[in-house]
């Protein structure tokens, strides 16, 4: 059964960086070409793709948030992390990990496996 587990701050300051893990069992990330994706839903909004990476390495982002976005992994442990920098309040959302075959969708159903999610609140 494949499982994927977020964690992170929950409170980060504006202008600081967001760090959060996602750490997968089950599934190996460099196995069975798929994507590993990162998804937000800020409050009141709908999904956001924000970016993955696949089982070679690469790594892909939403244009908007390019700039400011890291996804790299931990093979060794399975995991792979968002970084997203110079953050603000407009970032506050439910960050999810998930995986499936399709790239840059925030549509649930095009996943087929997501963490549970974890809220991350920017503020002072």
């Amino acid at each position: 059964q494949v499982q994927l587990q977020e964690s992170g701050p929950g409170l980060v300051k504006p202008s600081q960086t967001l760090s959060l893990t996602c750490t997968v069992s089950g599934a190996s990330i460099t196995s069975a070409y798929r994507f590993w994706s990162w998804i937000r839903q800020p409050p009141g909004k709908e999904l956001e793709w924000v970016g993955a990476t696949d089982t070679s390495g690469s790594t892909y982002y939403r244009p908007s948030l390019k700039s400011r976005t890291s996804i790299s992994r931990d093979t060794s442990k399975n995991q792979f992390t968002l970084r997203l920098s110079s953050v603000t309040p407009e970032d506050t959302a439910v960050y999810y990990c998930a995986s499936g075959e399709l790239l840059g969708s925030a549509t649930t159903n095009d996943y087929e496996y997501w963490g549970q999610g974890t809220q991350v609140t920017v503020s002072s």
